[in-house]
């Protein structure tokens, strides 16, 4: 079995190396196949972690969104405005309380409209709710800043792991269920 001459074969044009191909730094050479294989198997998961972490990040903003409303509507419910309590209690007057009357739901749904009416309000995160999405936007960049350095050494085969762990990391975390 040919375990390679030794030195690194390094192109920057499109190129198919397999053997004493090294990516990144000269303690990445690979010398046997087994090597080559791990080094492709090690950059689709480079590539499927970029993209957990895009999906982390997204949550991770959707989370503080939904603990800052929660807060916020908790705030609201203890401080009613006086145009809120005024329809809730025009709108209980013509619902005559039972389950079976026209206007059964119609507290609810004006409430929801009310609540939808009020004006916008603004979040900005907190001190540390920004440091952990820097941090979760610096590990994003770091990550994929390594897959297109890994890309500029024109290896068809790592270009083509490159693909594959972007198609398999977006079926895994960009498979969502959106509100309609």
């Amino acid at each position: 079995m040919d375990m390679g001459s030794g030195d690194c074969q390094i192109s920057m044009l499109w190129n198919w190396y397999t053997i004493d191909a090294c990516f990144l730094t000269s303690s990445w050479h690979i010398s046997t196949r087994g090597q080559f294989a791990g080094s492709c198997i090690g950059v689709i998961l480079l590539v499927i972690v970029l993209e957990g972490l895009r999906r982390l990040s997204k949550e991770y903003d959707r989370l503080i969104l939904r603990q800052y409303q929660a807060a916020h509507f908790a705030m609201l419910n203890r401080n009613p405005s006086s145009s809120s309590s005024s329809s809730s209690s025009s709108n209980e007057a013509a619902n005559d309380g039972t389950p079976n009357s026209k206007n059964a739901g119609a507290t609810t749904k004006s409430r929801a409209f009310a609540d939808s009416a009020a004006p916008p309000t603004r979040f900005r995160a907190n001190v540390w709710q920004q440091m952990v999405r820097a941090l979760l936007h610096m590990l994003q960049f770091a990550c994929a800043y390594f897959i297109m350095l890994l890309a500029m050494y024109f290896n068809g085969y790592i270009i083509i792991c490159i693909f594959i762990g972007a198609y398999i990391g977006s079926f895994i975390f960009s498979w969502e269920s959106v509100e309609l």
